[in-house]
């Protein structure tokens, strides 16, 4: 059962578009003070979901924290996590996936795709899978 923990750094921001359906998916900037959900595994996150808002509403994001994450699939705990390419988490492999930024740890793992995972995520300086 996925839980959240101390998040000692969150924002706002503008919801990009309609963010109604993508409470705890990964989202990155999309222009000044907006966001959108990450749709590339190489795209940057800039924190996790934690609210539902509709384009133009205040979007509310865990930016290092501990977190429910929705992921993309079976995730177990202790896995290195980033953005897949519809920004649920999604399983890293340093020295794999060279390309994509790692930015949390899976504490509570999920049995199934789409399901809320728990992770520890710092997105404030994302580093990539070298």
């Amino acid at each position: 059962m996925a839980v959240e923990g101390a998040q000692p750094l969150k924002t706002s921001a503008i919801a990009g578009a309609d963010l109604s359906a993508k409470q705890f998916y990964f989202v990155k900037l999309s222009a000044d003070n907006t966001v959108v959900v990450c749709a590339a595994a190489t795209d940057k996150p800039i924190g996790v979901l934690q609210n539902t808002p509709v384009a133009g509403d205040a979007a509310e994001i865990c930016v290092i924290g501990e977190t429910k994450v929705s992921g993309d699939g079976d995730l177990d705990f202790g896995m290195l996590i980033g953005t897949s390419g519809d920004g649920q988490a999604d399983a890293k492999t340093p020295g794999t996936d060279t390309t994509e930024y790692i930015v949390g740890q899976v504490k509570i793992g999920n049995t199934a795709a789409g399901g809320l995972v728990t992770a520890f995520v710092n997105c404030a300086s994302p580093s990539r899978a070298a």
